[in-house]
């Protein structure tokens, strides 16, 4: 049942621009599913879906093989998701802490992934944090200084 049901999410995301858990909940629920906000949620997680920028404005859930057919990377694409969703970006020794709205570090951390990034080890997204693990606590200070200036002014706690 799970495996049907993880199916049928990768192909109502691929048919239709689902930003959302509580669409996706009610798609599954038309499609005879009889799931819970919880379920929905882990099966999100496990699939590895991920919120990318739709082409038509908005958000959508894509998997991570997908993202590149959805989103095109570029400087100027990456600076917009980052600007409307991180809040703050500060560091501790080799590791970057990314602070964005709920729901967005995924999508930002898929476009930095997307990006051409010197020094970087490897990243890890949770629903609104995600870390940068750098090779040297000064490329985490240099980095961390090159993102700040991706944050609007305005926004709360972002850097001064």
């Amino acid at each position: 049942m799970k495996s049907k049901r993880q199916q049928v999410i990768l192909q109502l995301i691929e048919e239709h621009p689902i930003d959302r858990q509580e669409e996706l909940l009610q798609r599954l629920k038309a499609a005879g599913f009889e799931v819970t906000q919880a379920t929905v949620s882990r099966d999100i997680r496990e699939l590895g879906l991920i919120k990318t920028a739709a082409s038509g404005g908005g958000y959508r859930y894509v998997t991570p093989a997908n993202q590149n057919a959805f989103t095109p990377h570029s400087a100027s694409r990456f600076e917009t998701i980052f600007r409307e969703s991180v809040l703050r970006v500060d560091n501790a020794g080799h590791v970057v802490l990314v602070k964005c709205y709920s729901g967005m570090a995924n999508a930002a951390c898929g476009m930095f992934d997307a990006m051409p990034w010197q020094n970087v080890v490897g990243t890890l997204s949770g629903d609104d944090t995600f870390l940068i693990l750098m090779r040297t606590e000064e490329d985490a200070k240099t980095i961390t200084q090159q993102l700040n200036q991706y944050i609007s002014p305005h926004m709360p706690g972002a850097a001064r």
